[in-house]
């Protein structure tokens, strides 16, 4: 029987680093439900955090990038021998669950007056094998995203405040970025001046930090560098001299 399973046996290609991408699935819908703040809700945010931080300590990246509902992760060593189907399955499910084991602490989602209207949450995943090169161009583009994102929900949420939703789609409609700002601006919002996280999402990568402590031995003090989990809310502009350190 195990010869009809498909596709099992296809695994990541030989000498490629892969990088997983974790969507939402129908998570408009769930932020409804949530009553989050429109465009960006910063205990969604914290809540993300948490997800990534437990794959983090699950599966030791090198790098995970997230905004939105989307989680992009930079694997430091391919497990499961490289086979994609258990890559998206292990891998999805896993953020599914921490999602769901980290929602009650930021937001009120089990205790609503219908429980019966409330479903199972989930993600999807899929597997992306790159070069170095590949891997730069890839979070170059997601944070490009990111940042059409940010641009594009506060045009949309601030035109809301004036029209309906119908109309303020229709007016948004085909509008070059250099308009949006022109409408933002107009409402008394510059861009600059919106959080670094919300234009350029959020990343978790290991960082070398000093520790001071003490030696009973030797009774002095001593300085120690240490790795740590780096959670950060205000990333650069994704360049070469970025991934040089992730990359090492």
């Amino acid at each position: 029987m195990k010869d009809c399973e498909i596709f099992s046996t296809l695994k990541v290609p030989c000498g490629s680093k892969i990088i997983i991408r974790a969507d939402g699935r129908n998570f408009s819908g769930l932020s409804n439900i949530l009553e989050l703040e429109r465009p960006y809700d910063e205990l969604f945010a914290n809540l993300m955090i948490d997800v990534c931080s437990d794959f983090f300590v699950e599966f030791s990246p090198r790098l995970i990038f997230t905004f939105s509902d989307e989680i992009n992760v930079l694997l430091s060593e391919i497990p499961f021998n490289g086979r994609v189907e258990k890559l998206n399955s292990v891998f999805a499910s896993y953020i599914s669950g921490s999602f769901t084991k980290n929602i009650g602490k930021y937001l009120n989602y089990f205790n609503k007056d219908e429980p019966s209207n409330l479903k199972p949450i989930s993600f999807d995943s899929r597997v992306i094998p790159l070069s170095d090169h590949g891997i730069i161009e890839y979070f170059k583009n997601r944070q490009n995203e990111a940042w059409r994102n940010c641009l594009n929900g506060y045009s949309y949420w601030k035109l809301r405040e004036e029209y309906g939703k119908s109309r303020a789609v229709e007016i948004l409609n085909k509008k070059k970025s250099s308009e949006l700002h022109e409408i933002l601006f107009e409402r008394g919002l510059n861009m600059s001046e919106v959080p670094q996280w919300q234009r350029r999402g959020i990343g978790l990568y290991k960082k070398e930090i000093s520790v001071e402590g003490y030696n009973p031995i030797n009774k002095e003090n001593v300085t120690s560098n240490r790795s740590k989990i780096y959670k950060d809310w205000k990333l650069p502009l994704f360049d070469n001299e970025f991934f040089n350190e992730i990359l090492i």
